[in-house]
C-alpha cells in the first residue's frame, strides 16, 4: 500500500460543476487508487465533495467569484500559497506527493522531487513551461499523452498516462438519434463555429453544450451565435447525466479542436457511450480515436462531411469495447501505480 497525495488546482472544486476537466480526473484517479488498495488523501478547495480526506482551509477560485462576485486578479496565487503550506505542513505523511497544479509546488517540494510526480494538464509548448522545465530538471512529469510528451523535456519525462473514466458513469447506446453533439468551451482552441459548419454540410442538427469561455468571452458572440438556429443549438454547461443523454443519443462527437491538444476528455467520453467521435489530427487525437474503429480522424472540414456519410460503418457496441480496453480509470491508476513504484525505487 502506498500514501499517496494528490494535490489538485484551486480554480474548481473535485469533482468539478459542468466544468473541469482535470478536477473530473483527480476524481477519477483518486477513487480508483482507493480500489486499488492505496490510502490517497486529497490536498483540495473546501467546496469539494469526493470520498475520503481532505485537506484544505480555503474555497476554489469558483466558489468565491459566486459569493463575492469580482474578486482580485492576485486570488489564485493566495489559494495556491495557503494549499502549499498545508502541504508543507504533511509532506512527511506520504510516500509520493502527485501534484497537478501549475507551479509552485516544484520549488516546495525541495529533496522530495524525486519522490513526486507532476501531471501537467495543459499544452506544454509555450514559454513559461519551458522556463519552468530549465528551473527543475529534477521534477518528474508524467505526460498524458504522447503528443504532449514530445514536447517535455527528456530529464522531465517520467512516462505517458492517458487518462481514464469510470464507465459505470455512461450507458452505451446502440440506437442513436440523427443529430450531432459538441461538448467543450466555446473558445478557438475547440472550434463550435466548425462543428456547426460540418453538421449543416452534412445535413445534420447539432447540439451544443459547454461554457463560455471567460478568457475569451467575444468568441461566443461573434463567432458562435450568429450561426445558430432550429437545427444548431446551444444548450449551455451540462452536468454528467445531461452529458451522458447528449453523448449517448449523440450519431457521433464532433471534435475539430485547432490547438495541440494535451488529451481530450470529451472523445473517451463519448467512446464511453459508445459514441463513435470525428476529430481533427492535431495534438493527443491519433493516438486516442482509432481510424474506422472508434471514429474518424480528419483534417479538413470537408473530410468530416466525408466521414459522417461512413459513421453508419462504425460498430458502437465496439466502440464501447475499445474504450473498457484502453480508458477505464483502472487502468489510469495501475499506470500511474507503476510509475510511483519506479519513481520510489531510484
Amino acid at each position: 500500500m502506498l500514501r499517496i497525495a494528490q494535490v489538485a488546482p484551486n480554480i474548481f472544486p473535485v469533482p468539478p460543476i459542468n466544468h473541469g476537466g482535470t478536477e473530473r480526473i483527480i476524481q477519477e484517479l483518486s477513487a480508483a487508487l482507493r480500489s486499488l488498495g492505496h490510502e490517497v488523501t486529497l490536498f483540495a478547495p473546501t467546496d469539494s465533495a469526493t470520498n475520503g480526506p481532505i485537506i484544505g482551509s480555503l474555497p476554489s477560485l469558483q466558489a468565491l467569484e459566486t459569493q463575492y462576485g469580482q474578486v482580485p486578479p492576485s486570488i489564485p496565487a493566495v489559494l495556491e500559497a495557503v494549499q502549499m503550506e498545508h502541504l508543507r505542513r504533511h509532506l512527511g505523511s506520504f510516500d509520493i506527493v502527485h501534484c497537478h497544479g501549475e507551479f509552485f509546488h516544484a520549488a516546495l517540494l525541495g529533496e522530495r522531487r524525486k519522490h513526486s510526480l507532476t501531471t501537467i494538464h495543459w499544452r506544454v509548448d509555450e514559454l513559461d513551461r519551458q522556463l519552468f522545465f530549465a528551473a527543475f530538471p529534477d521534477l518528474p512529469v508524467a505526460a498524458i499523452s504522447s503528443a504532449q510528451e514530445s514536447g517535455i523535456p527528456e530529464a522531465n519525462r517520467a512516462g505517458v498516462v492517458h487518462h481514464g473514466i469510470d464507465g459505470s458513469r455512461y450507458t452505451p447506446q446502440t440506437a442513436p438519434g440523427r443529430y450531432l453533439a459538441f461538448i467543450g468551451r466555446m473558445t478557438d482552441q475547440k472550434r463550435p463555429d466548425t462543428a456547426i459548419r460540418v453538421a449543416k454540410a452534412a445535413g445534420r442538427s447539432i447540439r451544443l453544450a459547454g461554457t463560455v469561455d471567460v478568457g475569451n468571452p467575444l468568441y461566443f458572440e461573434r463567432e458562435v451565435r450568429p450561426l445558430l438556429s432550429t437545427t444548431a443549438e446551444y444548450v449551455g454547461p451540462v452536468d454528467d447525466a445531461a452529458k451522458n443523454t447528449l453523448l449517448g443519443g449523440a450519431e457521433a462527437l464532433l471534435f475539430p479542436i485547432d490547438w495541440p491538444e494535451p488529451f481530450g476528455l470529451v472523445m473517451i467520453e463519448a467512446m464511453a457511450c459508445g459514441t463513435p467521435v470525428i476529430a481533427w489530427k492535431r495534438g493527443s487525437v491519433a493516438e486516442i480515436v482509432e481510424d474506422g474503429v472508434t471514429g474518424f480522424v480528419v483534417e479538413s472540414e470537408a473530410e468530416a462531411v466525408d466521414a459522417l456519410k461512413r459513421i453508419g460503418t462504425i460498430d458502437r457496441a465496439g466502440v464501447r469495447r475499445r474504450f473498457e480496453e484502453r480508458f477505464t480509470s483502472r487502468h489510469m491508476a495501475q499506470r500511474y501505480v507503476e510509475l510511483y513504484e519506479r519513481l520510489l525505487a531510484q
